[in-house]
């Protein structure tokens, strides 16, 4: 079970981009994420008539690692540490260390 997973939003701690947050959209490999709208780099890129896409310099998002993000605590509005909890009902789920709220519904 991750710490992170794909629709968490995450605060970035290190790196050009932080401070900002954004929603995770994907995993690359075991450890890096893409996140929405953050380490925005350009591509030069072909156009494609097939696809319909057009050639040019086209800007996208570049993976993280995950050790550059932290979980979004909705009620502090900060990142926090995530540990993991066993409920009376063999349940096992993501807790925010700091407030001791459980993070998954």
């Amino acid at each position: 079970m991750n710490r992170i997973r794909k629709g968490d939003q995450v605060v970035v701690i290190s790196g050009a981009s932080k401070g900002q947050t954004g929603a995770v959209l994907r995993f690359v490999g075991d450890s890096r994420l893409v996140v929405e709208n953050i380490n925005m780099v350009k591509r030069a890129t072909k156009p494609n008539p097939q696809k319909g896409t057009p050639g040019g310099l086209m800007e996208r998002e570049a993976a993280l690692h995950s050790s550059n993000v932290m979980l979004l605590n909705p009620a502090t509005g900060k990142g926090s540490k995530v540990s993991f909890k066993s409920l009376e009902d063999g349940r096992k789920v993501r807790v925010f260390r700091s407030t001791g709220e459980v993070v998954d519904a």
